[in-house]
């Protein structure tokens, strides 16, 4: 047995996007659960250590949409809802990497889960999705029991629900949708049904969020916010006079425009024995845009006035409280970008809104959810009054297709369907270190296929756009590197401080950073006309760049692009796979193919940036996979047609390669993926296929032998070596379709199999396995090593793998 079978792979770091919908995500004490494509991402924002998302929940089939935590006392649960149509119960358990697991699966809903409230007290969850029903369900620690279903009249979605206890053991539940109303449901006892109330009216679009708060006086207040880009509070008063004055805020001048809908009439809910008026209390105003959110601060022991946080689509957080003297909701707070600051395009602009906006479960802090799938948080510094920005966490928003370790192993980037390029690295600081996002080098309009590393200042990356983009590191991220990753910095001779997306462009330009008190168009060549002229709001000054932290989102969206250095013409579809020399002196790139024509394999010496022709010929589908043997004398290509081909260079000439050997039926099915072994096992390369194996070829005296064949129960997506062995053999790492990850170790001579470890369940991705690529070595020998794993699921994962 290998001696590292007896160790156990640990997690090192989870990046995961959270999914863009108002109910996805609830904050309990030390714990922020929250919809990640198809799983449910935990966080502690409160860890002192920074480390991110620790665990990812995989049950649902389909988005997460809704996330609640229910907690009592006595017991947590985390309560999610998908577009698989069906609620989850999460219950907690001793597993360090599966923290919850699930325990119920109910499936009564005939369309995708949008909305979900729950009540501890009392025992009550509330349901409600795209069939236009709300469910109301007896919630215990044995499971749920459903108790009502509601069918919605005049019928629309639901999208947000809220519910509240009244006097005499009556309970509201507020319901409203994909329509302009808010209807009111009340249960007078435990025995009764819900039964429609009162109906609210005022709001002029789609209402996506409900939240109830108990004043210290006993009354209730509502907070609805809608598309309409307002935010209504209603007032449930105990036993108050219908009839009686209540100030609405009508004369206010700046209501004038939306005074034709501020009616104050008074409507009745509740049991005979405890009856509410509910009035029209307050109209908020300032948003610019869909309001998606808006939470009321928890109820702490400091008897604080009812504070609301309310997440737009404009970029910005607002913090609303009413004024002591004269009652009128006035906007204390306002976080994020405003107006001005908006850019005009999609990587240095708007970062596309907040979507959602939480309170920490203390009231000291808030959290909030944009478009790029990043969290960002602010902490109220009470004594100076102020909201201070703090390190959030982030990660790609859908299927990540493929990942590249810098060569000296100081970054990793990943490229993904969302249309990023991400760079993500360690924070060492005095005895704590943690992954972070560091840069977001590429934001493009088209889906990326496949990246490369060029040297640790140079990557390439291809799309469904069918050409090549080259990119320089700007100065700006190696300091950053040196800084604040202890990685030494490189010498980059006149490479600009950073990048730019100019108006209406599509490349990346070269910038170069300015004096704070100075300003300027940016551009280094000076001679751009009017047409490439960088937007002036993206102008990045010194001290911008210039950080004692991993960048908040704001930076990486605006101010961590990478400049484009070259592009790379030929191909006739979407590009497939690059992969780059280990000298980096040339680069081998294929598309999407149906016919021999466009099957070919073309090469790129990164001198001049010129094409080598003749393109290199033998696949007659797709080529799916690239890899330069260790000492980049052979191209190995795999592709569809089932069939591995072998090129290998010729006399000196570092870029003329030719066909050597091949193996036209290598599989029984398309083959996914390939490696080489390392340089000292001699040419070894593996070959991963659909028809669910594994196969370890040497080549030697002009002929290929397969020496090992490694069979799986899935089809295999993603296969790589560890970059070095020992006496006891060499690592093979395989990605599964079902998501699963194992390490074989083979015998350094023979190639046979001889251990074998599959990761936990636990901590493998909930669908297939992109890429796979272990950490350049930068350790001492014996210290365990670094795979990071790629997923359809989208998420990016790395785990400690020991010798």
């Amino acid at each position: 047995m290998a001696p590292a079978a007896q160790s156990e792979a640990k997690l090192e770091y989870i990046a995961a996007g959270g999914n863009r919908h108002p109910s996805a995500a609830d904050w309990a004490s030390g714990l922020l659960a929250f919809g990640a494509g198809n799983n449910v991402a935990l966080w502690n924002p409160e860890d002192g250590r920074q480390n991110g998302i620790h665990a990812l929940l995989h049950g649902h089939t389909d988005q997460v949409n809704a996330v609640k935590i229910y907690e009592t006392p006595q017991h947590r649960f985390i309560i999610s809802g998908g577009a698989d149509k069906t609620v989850r119960v999460w219950t907690p358990t001793e597993d360090r990497y599966r923290p919850f697991e699930e325990k119920h699966c109910l499936t009564h809903h005939q369309g995708s889960v949008n909305t979900i409230a729950v009540l501890p007290e009392r025992g009550l969850m509330v349901t409600g999705a795209a069939d236009g029903t709300v469910n109301i369900w007896d919630f215990s620690s044995t499971g749920a029991k459903l108790v009502q279903s509601i069918l919605l009249k005049p019928r629309y979605l639901p999208l947000a629900t809220a519910v509240a206890p009244l006097g005499d053991g009556a309970i509201v539940l507020a319901i409203a949708g994909t329509s302009s109303s808010i209807q009111l449901l009340v249960r007078t006892n435990d025995n009764a049904a819900f039964t429609l109330q009162a109906t609210l009216s005022g709001h002029e679009g789609w209402i996506r969020s409900l939240d109830f708060v108990q004043e210290t006086n006993c009354d209730l207040l509502l907070a609805s916010s809608s598309q309409d880009k307002y935010i209504r509070i209603w007032r449930f008063r105990k036993g108050g006079n219908a009839d009686g004055p209540v100030t609405d805020g009508a004369a206010d001048p700046s209501l004038a425009a939306v005074k034709k809908s501020l009616s104050n009439k008074a409507r009745q809910v509740g049991s005979p024995s405890a009856l509410y008026d509910v009035t029209f209390e307050a109209l908020l105003i300032g948003h610019e845009d869909w309001i998606y959110t808006a939470r009321w601060a928890p109820q702490t022991t400091d008897n604080n006035p009812p504070t609301l946080l309310s997440a737009s689509a404009d970029n910005s957080l607002s913090v609303w409280l009413a004024d002591e003297a004269s009652g009128v909701w006035i906007c204390s707070a306002r976080l994020g970008e405003i107006s001005a600051q908006k850019g005009s395009t999609t990587a240095t602009g708007s970062t596309g809104g907040f979507w959602i906006g939480l309170w920490q479960p203390d009231g000291r802090a808030v959290a909030s959810l944009g478009r790029t799938g990043s969290w960002r948080r602010w902490q109220n510094d009470r004594e100076r009054d102020i909201w201070v920005q703090q390190v959030g966490i982030s990660g790609h928003t859908q299927e990540v297709q493929s990942l590249a370790w810098a060569p000296d192993g100081s970054y990793l980037l990943t490229t993904s369907s969302d249309q990023t390029t991400r760079m993500f690295a360690e924070w060492k600081r005095d005895s704590q270190q943690s992954w972070h996002e560091f840069a977001r080098p590429q934001i493009h309009g088209y889906d990326l296929n496949c990246i490369d590393s060029l040297g640790v200042n140079q990557f390439i990356s291809g799309a469904d756009e069918k050409l090549l983009r080259v990119f320089n590191k700007p100065r700006a991220v190696d300091n950053m590197l040196s800084k604040l990753s202890g990685i030494t910095a490189t010498v980059q001779g006149d490479l600009p401080d950073a990048a730019n997306m100019p108006v209406l462009g599509l490349s990346n330009k070269a910038i170069a950073a300015v004096a704070d008190d100075e300003l300027t168009n940016g551009v280094v060549d000076g001679d751009s006309d009017e047409r490439e002229a960088a937007d002036p709001t993206s102008v990045v000054h010194k001290s911008t760049l210039d950080l004692d932290h991993p960048p908040l989102e704001d930076h990486l969206a605006r101010h961590t692009l990478w400049p484009e250095h070259e592009k790379l013409y030929g191909h006739g579809y979407e590009i497939s796979a690059v992969r780059a020399s280990h000298d980096g002196s040339l680069v081998a790139t294929a598309c999407k193919a149906s016919s021999i024509d466009h099957a070919v394999i073309r090469l790129y010496e990164t001198k001049d940036w010129r094409e080598v022709k003749p393109p290199l010929a033998a696949h007659t589908l797709t080529v799916t996979s690239l890899a330069f043997s260790g000492d980049d004398r052979c191209l190995l290509s795999v592709g569809r047609d089932r069939q591995w081909a072998i090129f290998q260079r010729q006399g000196e000439a570092m870029e003329f390669f030719k066909p050597f050997v091949s193996n036209p039926k290598g599989h029984a099915r398309m083959i996914l993926d390939c490696s080489w072994a390392p340089v000292d096992c001699g040419y070894v390369f593996a070959t991963a296929g659909r028809d669910k194996v594994v196969k370890v070829w040497r080549l030697a005296d002009g002929k290929a032998e397969c020496m090992a064949t490694i069979p799986t129960t899935t089809p295999v997506t993603a296969v790589a070596f560890a970059p070095t062995s020992s006496t006891q053999g060499v690592r093979l790492a395989l990605g599964n379709e079902d998501g699963s990850i194992q390490v074989s170790w083979l015998h350094a001579v023979s190639l046979q199999m001889q251990e074998t470890i599959r990761l936990p369940p636990a901590l493998c991705p909930s669908s297939t396995v992109t890429a796979l690529r272990w950490r350049p070595r930068c350790g001492s020998p014996g210290t365990s090593e670094i795979l990071a794993a790629a997923s359809d699921d989208g998420s990016v994962r790395m785990f400690n793998v020991p010798e």
